[in-house]
């Protein structure tokens, strides 16, 4: 794991060890690059975030959303959030959780889309 700041560092140990099940579902597919020879992260600090999964050599993460983002205050956060992250270079693919149960394939098809299509600049 990279560098980062100590309790950063244990509540992503934290939110490792006690995984949605929808991450659980992701994680199987992303882990030791099953993805397109991809290599992802779960749960890693990135400046104040910390990000559901992340590959650092294509600049990408991808978020799992559930019931806890449609509140205004909780889409303020999310809004905040990924503009940070994408000041830091980052692009963001985001998922709800139905979709990784019902369509996982279909989702895995997305990540490999999103990466693939090249940032505008």
């Amino acid at each position: 794991m990279r560098p980062g700041n100590a309790p950063s560092l244990k509540r992503a140990r934290t939110l490792r060890a006690n995984a949605t099940r929808a991450e659980d579902l992701l994680w199987a597919r992303l882990r030791d690059r099953r993805l397109d020879d991809l290599k992802f992260i779960q749960q890693s600090p990135i400046g104040p975030w910390i990000a559901d999964f992340v590959c650092r050599e294509v600049k990408v993460i991808v978020e799992i959303d559930g019931a806890t983002h449609g509140t205004p205050e909780e889409i303020a956060r999310d809004i905040a959030r990924t503009s940070d992250l994408e000041a830091r270079g980052y692009r963001i693919y985001r998922v709800d959780n139905r979709d990784v149960y019902r369509n996982i394939v279909g989702v895995l098809d997305g990540i490999l889309d999103f990466i693939r299509k090249a940032p505008e600049r």
